[in-house]
């Protein structure tokens, strides 16, 4: 009961807006916001978008099926990388489990399964003892885990998760970041629209990069 009442209350960080909207003309502080503070994108030329999740967010959950397709079809001038958000001391093993899953190559094999796991079976996946149970169940060995969980590679990409919450400065997960200064939101009426208005943020930005710095005066 404890856990249920913890992950309810966490669960309030996890946002998603039902104000209809139109995807088809999005307008910035309705369908749309402006990063007070930008932030640098990785690789020049191209247009960064990131998305900041929870596997005990039940709406990054829903958003999960849809999103993997929409990757897929990203044009080649569209990087796309995704960070665990820690939007609280609760959410560091989750983003712990994910660069660990990452580091053994099993993203795809256990990733859907987390998320189940947590938000429909209510497995507490950030106690590390009911954690290293439930991946050798998976057929993970157990050791390996735990040593790559425990690790110095893990713990410095934790840290650096930790910092890009802060710096990015959103409130709620998903959370989804477009050239390091644009997000879908706050009035969105479905998680498709979430991903129009995102293509829209994406062609906003390509136009924005192949445009030429103005000339000084």
């Amino acid at each position: 009961m404890k856990l249920r009442k913890t992950v309810l209350a966490l669960a309030a960080l996890c946002t998603f807006a039902v104000q209809p909207a139109s995807a088809a003309d999005p307008v910035e502080g309705r369908q749309y916001s402006r990063l007070q503070m930008p932030q640098p994108t990785e690789e020049s030329g191209k247009v960064e978008v990131i998305e900041f999740f929870w596997f005990g967010c039940s709406h990054c959950g829903k958003l999960e099926p849809l999103l993997k397709p929409w990757v897929k079809q990203l044009p080649p001038d569209v990087t796309f990388k995704k960070v665990p958000a820690i939007l609280g001391d609760s959410w560091a093993p989750g983003a712990r489990l994910y660069y660990t899953l990452e580091a053994m190559n099993l993203l795809d094999k256990l990733g859907d399964a987390v998320f189940d796991a947590m938000l429909n079976q209510r497995i507490n996946l950030g106690n590390e003892n009911i954690l290293l149970d439930w991946v050798a169940k998976k057929g993970v060995d157990r050791k390996a885990f735990a040593d790559t969980y425990k690790s110095f590679s893990v713990e410095a990409k934790v840290r650096k998760a930790a910092e890009m919450t802060q710096e990015y400065g959103f409130s709620g997960v998903p959370a989804i970041i477009v050239g390091g200064k644009y997000s879908p939101g706050p009035e969105l009426h479905s998680h498709a629209e979430m991903l129009q208005v995102a293509d829209f943020l994406i062609a906003k930005n390509r136009a924005e990069l192949k445009k030429p710095p103005a000339k000084k005066k």
